[in-house]
């Protein structure tokens, strides 16, 4: 008979071997007895402890993500915003004001960066990556090489980008991330066609599995764009399913649950849904998928804002902080941190410690809605008004 028992060698290696497991027993009074054993796969390998740490930093309380892995195309149409031309100057410019800003490090815990900033300097000559850890901030970096049609599908895009990761993985590593973000899109106009469901599930998987194995503890962002005028349990069905899906090819893979941050977005209608739905019936909707699809072993969840107003961002993670969860359920938001951030700054260096305010003020107002405590007193226009972009690109 087949036995279940196992043992752990250790807690670095994370490594376990069946005694028995899975075995076939043959054999009569004249032969002896042949057992076949099968040994389970080494799971994250000698980083599994430092894994667990990082996750858990980054998922600590009253602290979330600032999300700052534009392309350097999208970067310059943010800089196009206020005038500015996309030049490497510029971009050094606006995420050093990010990225040096006093006290930072009290509401976010992880910035992800693009591998040109994981590389570069202030202006003084400090790496990015140590003004961040001098205020407890992890350094992370985003590794997909972005979103390209997937053939055989519903107009649909697959996510790009395996290929050399793990010597990538490696590098950023010694660079000084500690963790990966892989975005991949499903669109619910387009179906989705269970071809790009299951494309998005196995690339985040394995994509998962190779940064772990790396040191990186991988970001997985399967986002549901908010593109369509459908009701908000046609996405709550779909959410099911590609998170279904996904967990399903992370087990495959040995991806070590404790050592992964998932980004996902809200449960909400369609941006062109005749209906909007308030904070309240997001975080039902919201927490009744995760509920559903996501184990407790994960520590964090880090929303995406896709979109959203600032305002309406932040309310919606409140209304899902007002009763515990088994995970840390937090933000990593990119626009709707820094809307108010460029605005404020106009490229002009005399604004560059009101537009650090202006970041810090938003930083605060998540903080306070990943703790429950958020009310949106006292907000701008501007932090009301919605930043949705059909068919947006990253």
């Amino acid at each position: 008979m087949a036995c279940a028992s196992f043992t752990k060698l250790n807690a670095t290696s994370s490594q376990w071997i069946g005694h028995q497991s899975f075995g076939q027993r043959t054999g009569s009074s004249s032969t002896h007895s042949v057992t076949r054993r099968v040994s389970l796969p080494i799971r994250a390998g000698s980083y599994t402890d430092e894994l667990v740490k990082t996750a858990k930093t980054v998922a600590s309380p009253g602290r979330g993500i600032l999300a700052i892995d534009e392309s350097n195309a999208t970067c310059g149409k943010r800089l196009a915003s206020i005038g500015l031309d996309n030049t490497e100057t510029n971009r050094q410019a606006y995420r050093q004001l990010l990225l040096t800003t006093p006290g930072l490090g009290e509401y976010i815990s992880g910035a992800i960066l693009f591998e040109e900033t994981l590389y570069q300097s202030t202006t003084d000559g400090k790496k990015f990556v140590d003004c961040l850890r001098d205020q407890n901030i992890v350094p992370g970096i985003k590794v997909d090489k972005g979103l390209v049609p997937l053939p055989g599908s519903n107009n649909e895009s697959w996510c790009q980008g395996l290929d050399g990761l793990a010597s990538r993985s490696a590098e950023y590593y010694k660079q000084g991330a500690r963790f990966a973000k892989w975005r991949t899109v499903v669109s619910i106009p387009c179906g989705p066609s269970a071809l790009a469901v299951k494309e998005a599930a196995w690339g985040l998987a394995r994509y998962a599995a190779i940064s772990q194995d790396n040191g990186l503890v991988p970001i997985v962002e399967p986002e549901i764009l908010l593109d369509g005028d459908h009701p908000i349990e046609r996405t709550l069905e779909v959410a099911e399913k590609v998170w279904s899906e996904v967990f399903f090819y992370l087990a495959e893979n040995n991806v070590v649950f404790e050592g992964i941050l998932l980004k996902p977005s809200m449960v909400t209608p369609g941006a062109e849904h005749k209906e909007k739905a308030s904070p309240e019936t997001v975080a039902k909707y919201t927490l009744t998928m995760l509920k559903r699809r996501v184990p407790p072993a994960v520590p964090g969840i880090m929303f995406l804002s896709g979109g959203q107003s600032e305002m309406e961002a932040t309310l919606n993670l409140n209304a899902m902080n007002q009763s515990p969860n088994p995970w840390h359920v937090s933000f990593s938001y990119a626009r709707a941190l820094q809307n108010s951030v460029l605005k404020t700054w106009q490229g002009h260096p005399e604004n560059i410690v009101a537009g650090q305010k202006a970041l810090l003020e938003r930083a605060k107002a998540n903080s306070s809605a990943q703790l429950g405590k958020y009310s949106g007193a006292g907000e701008s226009d501007d932090a009301k008004k919605g930043m949705f972009v059909k068919g947006y690109t990253y």
